[in-house]
């Protein structure tokens, strides 16, 4: 069988990432690679030994050897890349979110839909072993119907890169909700069954970026640059069958947390709880109240979302994290920041041309 041929777009720290991964995967070759900084591209390149160094990626895409493309570059470069790449007839692994917003994220989707291609937005949170124990569960009606989901991410001092591309809503479309939140919108819908969102409601607040307070770690600050996003985000996504997911996410707040992602399931005969790596599910036996813990089996979750990108290519299916998938997160989020600039309810309008909302 001839190899899957890939070309990265983007260097950085999460295309390096992908590369690590991909190397281990037999189905692949990376082919080429382009970034703004070459110098950075051709490091990886001698790293990794990738025998092609673009040094635009108009070239990349164009590159008639290759079957798919990963892009990981700052939010706002999203869409032009990934349609350009559809359109030239390459597969997408595209970095989350799927676009800086709705519009752009149903330009994505149409494309993907004209041009057949597989466009699959790589949340590493659904393949992980927790999650996943979950996901059988549900499937298999243990827990019951899921009525509730309450869903969030407290970093008390994160704010990363403050004064980058980050920081910047022009460039990255908005702070934690759309950074780290995205990952709990994705997962929670996809735990629930995939429900169809209808409305919401939020709130956004930016009380330590402005201060230059709650720093973190994760890139290098650019004190000449500005912080217009916001560092915490609350909302209520109400569901088309009535359930309901509540979400709370921040890079920086005065609270006492363990900086972990977590995901409560409520169901009509059990729940389940996910904390970081742990987990366990919830129920009711004999009138006393159960619980049974879920172990880690393994750290593959990247490896399992790069094997199912390359399943789905030689396959022809559609993934799970589709761009369906990418364009609900989208249409979410941009709902939570209208909601909290207009201090209303947002409802939903569901505007793309064919496919469905479940996957």
């Amino acid at each position: 069988m001839n190899k899957i041929k890939m070309g990265v777009i983007g260097a950085g720290n999460i295309g390096n990432v992908h590369l690590s991964i991909f190397s281990e995967v037999a189905e692949v070759e990376i082919i080429a690679i382009t970034d703004v900084y070459l110098p950075l591209a051709k490091a990886r390149a001698e790293a990794y030994g990738i025998p092609k160094v673009y040094h635009n990626t108009d070239d990349l895409i164009n590159d008639e050897e290759m079957d798919a493309v990963i892009v990981a570059v700052p939010n706002n470069y999203h869409a032009s890349l990934a349609i350009q790449a559809l359109k030239a007839g390459k597969h997408v692994l595209l970095e989350k979110p799927m676009a800086i917003n709705e519009t752009d994220a149903k330009d994505i989707l149409l494309t993907q839909q004209e041009t057949g291609k597989i466009v699959m937005i790589p949340h590493q949170m659904r393949w992980e072993s927790i999650p996943m124990q979950v996901k059988e569960q549900v499937i298999s009606g243990e827990l019951g119907e899921i009525y509730h989901a309450k869903a969030g991410w407290f970093r008390r001092k994160g704010i990363p890169g403050w004064g980058t591309w980050f920081t910047n809503k022009e460039e990255s479309g908005g702070g934690p909700l759309i950074d780290i939140g995205v990952h709990l919108i994705d997962l929670s819908l996809h735990l629930m069954g995939n429900p169809k969102p209808v409305s919401v409601f939020g709130s956004t607040y930016s009380a330590f970026g402005p201060k230059k307070k709650g720093i973190g770690t994760w890139g290098k600050p650019n004190w000449e640059g500005k912080f217009d996003v916001e560092d915490i985000a609350t909302a209520l996504i109400r569901m088309e069958d009535g359930s309901t997911l509540s979400l709370d996410v921040s890079w920086a707040v005065h609270m006492d947390t363990d900086n972990e992602p977590f995901v409560h399931l409520f169901g009509t005969e059990g729940g389940a709880s996910i904390r970081g790596n742990k987990g366990k599910l919830l129920s009711e036996r004999f009138n006393q109240p159960i619980e049974v813990a879920l172990q880690p089996q393994d750290e593959g979750e990247r490896l399992r979302l790069s094997n199912h990108f390359v399943e789905c290519i030689l396959e022809d299916k559609q993934p799970i994290s589709s761009a369906i998938t990418g364009y609900t997160n989208n249409l979410i989020l941009d709902a939570i920041y209208e909601s909290s600039r207009t201090g209303r309810e947002v409802v939903l309008n569901w505007d793309y041309r064919g496919g469905k909302m479940n996957d």
